[in-house]
């Protein structure tokens, strides 16, 4: 039929689909030609036929209907260059692409034991699987393999088996004549695939002999098979240097077997499958670099995604109230991490606050995260104390047992009158800093999530005016600089003495310069993560603080 494309415009990249057969059907149903997985696309979007020598596409009745150079359409005849868009604005674009050559590729549903083989032919079916082999998924190449080794074979059945990645031979496809898939279950000698693969060198059999020692091949036997042939799937590795080839890799097999003798054992026959085999396996393996750089390209997208509303679940601005202000910032050591803080003022009367830091990295890690961060926003309108809301958490952890991951966990409560009331749940010593002084944090219990049972204090202590409180992960006093030193607590502090004058935000801002210039050129291994909360209105006089002096270190 005549060369056409698709070319398919997105933010992984752009991939080209050939038009190869005379319906093809485009949507998002998976019995679809062309699958696109978008919700702007009709599971049976469009139709693209092939018509006296030119293709026509033909809406049908799509939601959002199909468009050609940015006229809505029922149908048209395409020229090269339309670009089609299926859907509304976000939808899926397209641009038609058509050679002015004639390329003939089996297709599954019309390749039969009829064709000749001849130089032309064979030329045709190979330079259709090179075309394909970087824009079909790797099924879809697989099945071409297959059906063109049928037509050139005139084979009756032909099974594929790849290296996975253990680098045993796992069983991908098998397919009989007219395009046929068949179940695995068909495939039953294993013996020969194992061998050809090993060894790297075509076999070929006519008439299994009728007594075998290997149970395996006695079952072959049992088909009456007149004629297999079985050749190894080999690809080169790229390779740097423009004077090496490469080094040959073996990627699989291709079996086919007959139970007549036919021309499979004919020299042209086999210099056509070990030419059409060569190809394949060029074919196969970019096919399948493909689907892996296009996974990991929809991994990164979500990812994105994740990261972005990971961001959006932190408070989205700093805090500046009657009595206190606020300003946090994170640095994940990863896309997404597993450390977090929150922090609202509630009537005026309560500005309650957290900060936690999840073990472990990555995907759970951030699960877990927003997990605790949903319990603290559904308690935190409640009047329980710091202690009573790291129970709860502690509680809701413990019930669920997941496996190896418990958080680290500080909460705290600043009223008007300048009381703070904090619990501390196996956290870095947060850091109270003021004028007489600095003194750790450190009244709480276990990491939540550990114990069912455990026990949670807590402390109150009355600030004065100019006290800022400094809550920050151990990301931050173990971020390491080239020297594999830690940034530690010391220099923590030294930041906040040396800007005594600084609001919570001016201090954020010194600290996030401080560690990143610390650390400059060093992978961390950990979330950085830190919250300022400042007091800042004079308590009532008469109202002394009933802890001991503050111990400066």
């Amino acid at each position: 039929m005549l060369a056409a494309t698709l070319q398919i415009r997105s933010e992984e990249g752009d991939r080209r689909v050939p038009i190869d057969r005379p319906q093809f059907r485009i949507g998002r149903s998976q019995d679809n030609e062309l699958v696109l997985d978008s919700f702007e696309v009709s599971r049976h979007h469009a139709l693209i036929t092939l018509e006296d020598a030119c293709f026509v596409l033909r809406d049908h009745a799509s939601k959002l209907g199909t468009w050609v150079n940015g006229e809505r359409v029922a149908e048209r005849t395409l020229a090269p260059g339309d670009r089609i868009r299926l859907g509304g604005a976000g939808g899926v674009n397209l641009v038609f692409e058509q050679g002015s050559t004639r390329v003939s590729i089996p297709h599954r549903a019309s390749a039969t034991s009829s064709a000749i083989v001849n130089v032309g032919h064979v030329a045709a079916l190979l330079a259709g699987l090179r075309a394909l082999g970087g824009s079909r998924v790797l099924d879809d190449v697989l099945a071409l393999v297959l059906d063109a080794a049928l037509v050139v074979s005139e084979a009756e059945r032909g099974f594929i088996m790849l290296a996975g990645r253990s680098g045993a031979l796992e069983f991908k496809l098998a397919r009989g004549c007219g395009g046929v898939t068949l179940p695995d279950s068909d495939f039953r000698s294993h013996r020969v695939p194992e061998d050809v693969f090993a060894t790297g060198h075509a076999q070929y059999f006519v008439d299994f002999p009728e007594e075998v020692p290997d149970p395996d091949q006695r079952a072959s036997v049992a088909l009456q098979l007149g004629t297999v042939s079985c050749l190894p799937l080999v690809a080169f590795e790229l390779v740097d240097r423009t004077t090496d080839l490469g080094r040959e890799r073996r990627i699989g097999v291709l079996y086919l077997d007959s139970r007549k003798k036919g021309r499979l054992m004919s020299t042209a026959t086999r210099s056509a499958l070990e030419a059409l085999a060569t190809n394949a396996a060029i074919a196969i393996e970019n096919a399948r670099l493909y689907r892996e750089t296009m996974e990991k390209a929809r991994l990164e997208h979500e990812m994105r995604v994740a990261a972005e509303i990971q961001r959006l679940l932190l408070p989205r601005a700093p805090h500046a109230g009657r009595y206190c202000e606020a300003v946090g910032f994170t640095i994940p050591s990863r896309s997404i991490g597993g450390d977090f803080f929150d922090y609202l003022e509630i009537g005026g009367e309560r500005f309650v606050f957290a900060l936690g830091d999840v073990a472990g990295k990555g995907p759970p890690a951030a699960l877990l995260s927003t997990l605790v961060l949903g319990i603290l926003a559904d308690r935190r309108r409640d009047s329980r104390s710091p202690a009573e809301t790291v129970s709860r958490v502690n509680d809701a952890l413990a019930l669920r047992s997941i496996e190896a991951r418990y958080v680290t966990l500080l909460c705290g409560q600043l009223t008007p009158d300048g009381r703070l009331a904090y619990c501390n749940a196996g956290h870095s010593l947060p850091l109270l800093v003021g004028p007489v002084g600095v003194r750790r944090l450190q009244v709480g219990g276990p990491p939540v999530g550990m114990f069912e049972a455990a026990r949670f204090d807590e402390e109150v202590l009355v600030l004065t005016a100019g006290d800022r409180l400094i809550v920050y992960t151990d990301g931050v006093s173990e971020a390491r600089n080239g020297a594999d030193e830690e940034f530690g607590e010391q220099r923590i502090v030294e930041v906040a003495e040396s800007s005594p004058d600084a609001d919570p935000a001016g201090l954020v801002a010194a600290l996030k310069a401080r560690v990143q210039a610390f650390a400059a050129g060093v992978p961390q291994n950990d979330d950085i993560t830190a919250l300022v909360v400042a007091y800042r209105r004079t308590r009532p006089a008469g109202l002394e603080s009933p802890q001991n002096p503050r111990i400066r270190t």
